[in-house]
């Protein structure tokens, strides 16, 4: 099992350049299932999410061929089985093959999709997605067979703006007769960008971006070429590594638009940030003024930077509250930030800091992905020496983060 080891209190500076977007990438590349032809994608961070991708695809039949960041798919002969659930479990996005499949094919079996344990994360929204579109739905245990003589498109209200259910609901839509209507959809920038895949292959959808997503189905879709949008949670960790410990910190290759409710709250704790058009230029402040933070969807401050920001909060002078929204079980990062010495209490969805403190390297644990980054940012700033065991799911959806930290001054190493 892999640890990462951190030396702490070293000043950042030089330039980080963000990757691809995880969360964009991992539904583009099932997205590329319902193409007809071969699909380009370009920026794709190269991830153990991203790898586990490619071993779907691949058991699928489908052939890949992946460097550089270039991931070329074709998928023109695809066989339609089973994804066993040894592959499924390894991640989350693996349940946009189940809609992937399903626009496709009418028909798709493969088990409950895996990813970190930050609450129940159901995929009911999804399902009933599927069932207004005239999919009909067997579970067995942890099991679905859905099937469909043909998709119908039809009037889908998500009872929450889901990512995931957005999406599904697109990737269902797109070959199905007739026109879909998503209301109450998610506007994150990763929704548009797979819509934007779909367009170019012919698809059409409208509105992405907005509440409401109107997809008119088509028969065909052809090769085309895209990119993925740059990593914002991967930005804004970078950012709050900056607010920490930087000295004139770049972090390059961001669309600001995307970061700016992160950017809004470091401002207001008094972090300097200069902004171009594709880049911040990041100091640490003499001393951190308190917040409140409330996790929302986009355009609202991110839930999966919530973890991350929790350890700028600690040095925090006062007491700070974080609100969590969207997952019940995102803040089991604080018992190992407690344990480093913060002054971190949680009641409910409300977690209260109070600081500054003076953090201490000790061993703890990624309890998932952004926890895993919360630690590396806690493990940054602490006195001697940090090690953090089950790094596996920060490796998930963070591309070369030893490599990026070290190339700008930290002492961080992957055992």
């Amino acid at each position: 099992m892999q640890k990462i080891t951190i030396h702490g209190k070293q000043k950042l500076s030089g330039t980080i350049t963000i990757s691809g977007a995880k969360n964009s990438a991992v539904a583009l590349i099932p997205a590329a299932v319902l193409c007809d032809e071969k699909t380009t994608i370009f920026n794709v961070p190269n991830i153990s999410d991203t790898n586990a991708l490619i071993e779907i695809l691949t058991f699928l039949g489908a052939k890949v061929n992946f460097e550089n960041e270039k991931m070329v798919i074709d998928s023109s002969n695809i066989e339609n089985k089973e994804i066993p659930e040894e592959i499924s479990n390894k991640l989350r996005a693996s349940y946009y093959f189940m809609a992937a499949l399903l626009g496709k094919y009418k028909k798709v079996e493969m088990h409950f999709p895996g990813g970190c344990s930050i609450g129940a994360r159901p995929i009911d929204q999804t399902l009933k997605a599927f069932k207004i579109l005239g999919a009909k739905i067997v579970e067995e245990k942890d099991k679905y067979t859905i099937t469909a003589d043909e998709l119908i498109g039809g009037n889908v209200y998500l009872d929450m703006p889901s990512v995931g259910a957005t999406i599904n609901t697109i990737l269902a839509a797109t070959k199905a007769k007739g026109t879909t209507v998503i209301e109450n959809a998610a506007k994150e920038p990763e929704v548009v960008n797979v819509a934007i895949f779909l367009n170019n292959m012919g698809a059409k959808i409208t509105g992405a971006g907005t509440s409401e997503i109107r997809i008119t189905g088509v028969n065909k879709l052809h090769s085309c070429i895209h990119e993925v949008i740059p990593d914002r949670i991967e930005a804004g960790t970078y950012m709050i590594a900056g607010a920490l410990l930087g000295d004139k910190l770049k972090i390059e290759n961001v669309i600001p638009e995307h970061v700016e409710a992160l950017t809004l709250k470091l401002k207001d704790i008094g972090v300097n940030i200069e902004e171009g058009t594709d880049y911040f230029i990041i100091s640490r402040p003499d001393k951190f003024k308190v917040v409140n933070i409330k996790t929302l969807g986009y355009p609202g401050f991110a839930t999966d930077l919530q973890q991350p920001i929790t350890t700028l909060l600690t040095q925090c002078e006062g007491v700070s509250n974080i609100e969590e929204t969207i997952y019940e079980n995102r803040f089991q990062n604080v018992a190992y930030l407690n344990k480093m010495g913060a002054d971190i209490s949680v009641y409910k969805d409300i977690a209260t800091i109070k600081g500054p403190t003076k953090l201490h390297g000790c061993e703890v644990a990624a309890t998932d992905l952004r926890a895993g980054a919360c630690l590396v940012l806690a493990g940054l700033i602490a006195d001697g020496t940090t090690t953090i065991t089950n790094v596996e799911h920060l490796l998930r959806g963070y591309e070369k983060i030893i490599q990026k930290l070290t190339n700008v001054g930290a002492k961080i190493e992957l055992n």
